[in-house]
């Protein structure tokens, strides 16, 4: 497995290393001592989510705050996304920086986003099934959301239409740069 850093250093990109012939293929998708001796820390995941969305579907941008964050390790089993992290650490060298990669059932990466960063992701194929691993728990009263619009982010997201978003996602706040 290849663990290559991103344009934010902490969030991390997972490409497996694919074993593939007639039958179909085979990859490790976790191996808890590579993750944990690349970032450098014990990493305890205590819930695994899946999400189902149709073509357009816009999710995001969620993140919780302390003491319920979350650091997430996502991926697509079905379809492609556009998948963004944002750094909201008001002390980060990155803070208010964005970055995007295409996750798919294809290319089999995943994303490793830290506690501290708020995340969403488009679906771009006719369907798509997103599954995270959750170091924190859902917690509802600690959950925020961030506009995907935000002009002060200023995702450039691959969007052909309007997308379709949840009431929560409509109603999200603005980024506060001056945290």
């Amino acid at each position: 497995m290849k663990i290559i850093p991103l344009s934010i250093p902490d969030v991390l990109l997972l490409e497996p290393t694919v074993f593939s012939d007639e039958r179909g293929f085979f990859f490790e998708s976790f191996n808890q001592k590579i993750f944990e001796d690349h970032i450098g820390k014990s990493i305890n995941f205590v819930q695994d989510n899946q999400s189902y969305s149709q073509k357009g579907v816009l999710r995001g941008l969620h993140y919780q705050i302390s003491p319920r964050a979350q650091g997430k390790l996502v991926r697509v089993s079905v379809g492609e996304v556009f998948d963004v992290v944002v750094d909201i650490r008001p002390k980060s060298p990155t803070f208010g920086q964005w970055v995007g990669e295409y996750l798919s059932a294809n290319n089999k990466k995943q994303l490793w986003i830290p506690e501290g960063f708020a995340h969403g992701f488009l679906t771009l194929s006719e369907t798509s099934q997103f599954l995270y691993k959750a170091t924190n728990y859902y917690s509802p009263t600690h959950e925020r959301c961030l506009l995907w619009d935000d002009p002060t982010i200023g995702i450039d997201w691959p969007i052909e239409s309007t997308p379709i978003l949840s009431n929560k996602d409509k109603e999200g706040e603005f980024f506060n740069c001056e945290n």
